[in-house]
């Protein structure tokens, strides 16, 4: 239901926007075919490399180190390897979707995600040179005991 009315709205608004301005609706439609076709090979590539590492990664590996019963060791594999990759948060949910299939627990899970957003370990260069490095190290980790505490909170909660 909710896709029906944002399909609808984008419709109208669309329509609206043709209406207004038929050179301007053309000229935003030429950047966002570039920026999807863009986007497009970017994405299937991440995927290929996800279905690689996946497919080359036995599940029982993944269950030993990110659906282990010890939740803290678990939380602590799960943030590591959220730090150290840089994926996008759309691609980071069908991933751990396929972990949590694979026999990985949702607390190691949130702990991947939230790390995965929070901190900037591959993108840490960029940052030093823009902020400098005491902010850069202080801000990721807070970042990575913060999305430790989020994780362990989830364990609560589940």
């Amino acid at each position: 239901m909710n896709t029906i009315i944002l399909i609808s709205l984008a419709v109208i608004l669309f329509i609206w926007s043709i209406i207004k301005s038929k050179k301007k609706t053309k000229a935003s439609l030429k950047i966002a075919k570039g920026m999807f076709l863009g986007m497009v090979s970017e994405l299937i590539g991440i995927m290929a490399i996800v279905a690689l590492v996946l497919s080359y990664l036995p599940p029982d590996l993944i269950k030993k180190l990110l659906g282990n019963s010890n939740l803290f060791l678990s939380s602590i594999y799960g943030a590591v390897i959220g730090t150290i990759t840089i994926i996008p948060a759309f691609i980071a949910f069908p991933l751990s979707k396929s972990l949590y299939e694979s026999g990985a627990n949702l607390v190691a899970i949130a702990a991947f995600i939230t790390t995965l957003t929070m901190v900037g370990f591959a993108t840490m260069p960029i940052e030093i040179e823009h902020f400098g490095k005491k902010f850069t190290f202080y801000r990721n980790f807070l970042s990575f005991v913060f999305a430790l505490v989020v994780a362990l909170g989830m364990a609560v909660i589940l």
